[in-house]
């Protein structure tokens, strides 16, 4: 009986075969596979770049506009009429004395009320210079000698200018109103002032 021939290729050609197939399908998974990663790190870093931004804008929004300093009072301040000694408006004041606190100042405020201001006090009586620089309010800024006497007054001062407003003698005390104050009250050179820290120095 003649014997059923036998090709010596079909197992290996299938053996071949099958193993093309695993190589190909394990290939296929790795290349799903890795796409899901490859989109995963996209997300990822898409997410990290957005944070990044916003808070790089965020910086600097509060760079270009810092949050609004609250009113803080310090003391109390007197306008006395020069000829009579008589007076004329107290209002409540922070005081600024250091360089960081003068060198800020009334910047970024919105609103100021007429009975609040700022006191600078300054180390030796000098010529004065102020500016508006990032100040949002119009301000009544008052120059006064140590001897607390009025020097002289630049009224209703233009907002975010950097025009110099200077006294004309030495000043050692600086007051700074809201716009229209002293003309409301009549505050003028020559007239005084005196003050009180709330924590008596």
């Amino acid at each position: 009986m003649k014997k059923k021939p036998i090709y010596h290729n079909s197992k290996p050609k299938n053996r071949k075969v099958k193993k093309l197939n695993v190589k190909k399908n394990s290939g296929s998974g790795r290349v799903s596979y890795l796409k899901y990663i490859f989109f995963a790190v996209l997300v990822i870093a898409a997410i990290i770049i957005f944070f990044m931004l916003t808070s790089d804008n965020k910086r600097t929004s509060e760079s270009g506009s810092p949050k609004e300093p609250k009113f803080v009072k310090e003391g109390e301040l007197d306008f006395i009429r020069g000829e009579t000694d008589s007076l004329i408006k107290s209002i409540d004041i922070e005081i600024a004395d250091s360089p960081d606190s003068r060198v800020l100042g009334l910047m970024y405020r919105n609103h100021m009320d007429e009975d609040k201001g700022m006191l600078f006090i300054f180390p030796v009586a000098e010529l004065q210079s102020f500016w508006m620089k990032n100040t949002y309010i119009s301000l009544d800024i008052i120059f006064v000698s140590e001897k607390n006497i009025i020097l002289n007054i630049h009224k209703n001062t233009i907002p975010r200018s950097e025009k110099a407003y200077v006294s004309t003698e030495d000043a050692k005390y600086v007051v700074e109103v809201v716009s229209g104050f002293t003309d409301k009250f009549s505050v003028k050179p020559g007239d005084k002032i005196r003050f009180l820290r709330s924590d008596n120095k």
